[in-house]
């Protein structure tokens, strides 16, 4: 593992952006869109997530110019109070603790931007995730379409 950045996708250059649309290529590839599938993974929305102009918010973590986690907090655009957490860690990426920085990250984004709280959804069977999910503070509350539905207070 080289030297690790977190970056909005709206600031990528051309080669980051190729590197995006590459992770999401992967994701697409592996079990992953199981249980990510916020939006299509294609070429094409990786453009529109590096050059989108909205109140949500899109990162990344890069080593060097490749992409190696995506993380956002959705929902101020369709104007909700609580914006709704998600990430993705690269395979080869996971368990170095990278999916608990970023989301730490994202909270601390969350509060920058005057949010009280963060929502995440997650399968239940996605047990990896749900253990780290518990492991950050969230408390479930709810069931939706087969996902846990927790919160965090900030």
């Amino acid at each position: 593992m080289g030297d690790l950045i977190i970056t909005t996708c709206n600031r990528l250059n051309d080669v980051e952006i190729d590197s995006l649309a590459a992770f999401f290529s992967t994701l697409r590839e592996s079990d992953a869109t199981q249980y990510f599938h916020p939006h299509p993974l294609t070429p094409q929305e990786a453009t529109k997530r590096a050059t989108y102009k909205g109140k949500d918010l899109y990162y990344v973590i890069l080593s060097g110019i490749e992409v190696v986690g995506y993380g956002m907090l959705r929902g101020w655009d369709e104007g909700y109070r609580i914006p709704t957490i998600g990430i993705a860690i690269r395979a080869d990426y996971r368990g170095y603790e990278m999916g608990g920085l970023l989301m730490g990250f994202l909270h601390h984004a969350a509060r920058q931007k005057g949010a009280s709280q963060v929502r995440v959804k997650v399968y239940p069977e996605n047990v990896a995730s749900k253990r780290m999910i518990e492991k950050m503070g969230y408390q479930f509350s709810s069931q939706s379409q087969r996902q846990l539905v927790g919160y965090i207070t900030l």
